[in-house]
């Protein structure tokens, strides 16, 4: 079979006997691609500090019967010197790589939105010139977006009713209107249903004036939203500071 090229982020990577490495990659035109990187935990390896996660990658790949085989590597970007010194920005980073490997679905599925959006929050990140848990909030909410879980801000979850309005349910969808509010509920303070909006649609100046209460809100209903999608709990999200309501039931 015929090499390839793309662009790709590094997700990341585990040990394979005493010298290789297995790397999960989010490239531009194939998805999710696994593959060997051989010799890349020996000193005079041509490329082991390119393959680590975070880096941005223009990559040549042999293509394999399960793993495909790194033949090449060049650094685009590399995010990671200017992520991994702030434990803050070091664990958002993760929970952004953590998440994207999940919505990505299945291997070589395409998913070039995703790609993108995933080296945009890597940048922004290393960039340090937003708070970091905002630009994890937009990356998951434009994330779910892509997956069609973006949850209703604008209207009701159920019936459609044009909002605003205040209750919000995981379950039911996102915002919901007085007559679809199912028990439990949340009815986040005024201001987190549009801040979550502001942060889909990238309103950056709105979304930094907010109040840190509503911050702290808005993350935890994006967090719950995210996690009740994907059925189980992400790894990473426990270790990013986080506060609110309950998003419900």
């Amino acid at each position: 079979m015929r090499l390839y090229r793309d662009e790709a982020v590094v997700v990341r990577q585990h040990k394979l006997g005493e010298a290789d490495r297995i790397v999960t990659l989010l490239t531009r035109r194939y998805g999710l691609v696994r593959a060997v990187a051989k010799g890349v935990r020996r000193t005079k390896s041509r490329f082991g500090a390119r393959l680590e996660p975070f880096a941005y990658i223009d990559v040549q790949l042999h293509p394999g019967r399960s793993l495909d085989v790194v033949t090449q590597v060049h650094t685009m970007e590399a995010f990671a010197a200017d992520i991994i010194d702030d434990y803050g920005r070091y664990t958002t980073a993760c929970a952004v790589l953590e998440t994207a490997e999940r919505l990505a679905g299945e291997e070589r599925a395409p998913a070039p939105k995703l790609h993108a959006l995933t080296a945009s929050a890597l940048r922004a990140i290393a960039a340090k010139q937003r708070p970091h848990e905002l630009i994890l909030d937009a990356f998951l909410l434009r994330a779910m977006g892509f997956a069609g879980w973006a949850p209703a801000l604008d209207e009701c979850a159920k019936c459609a009713t044009p909002g605003p309005h205040r209750a919000f349910h995981v379950a039911a969808g996102g915002a919901v209107c007085v007559h679809c509010r199912p028990p439990g509920a949340a009815t986040p303070a005024p201001g987190v249903l549009e801040l979550l909006a502001a942060l889909r649609q990238g309103r950056w100046e709105q979304v930094e004036s907010a109040p840190d209460s509503v911050r702290k809100q808005a993350s935890g209903l994006v967090a719950a939203h995210l996690q009740w999608h994907l059925e189980r709990q992400l790894r990473t999200l426990p270790l990013i500071e986080r506060a609110g309501a309950s998003a419900g039931s």
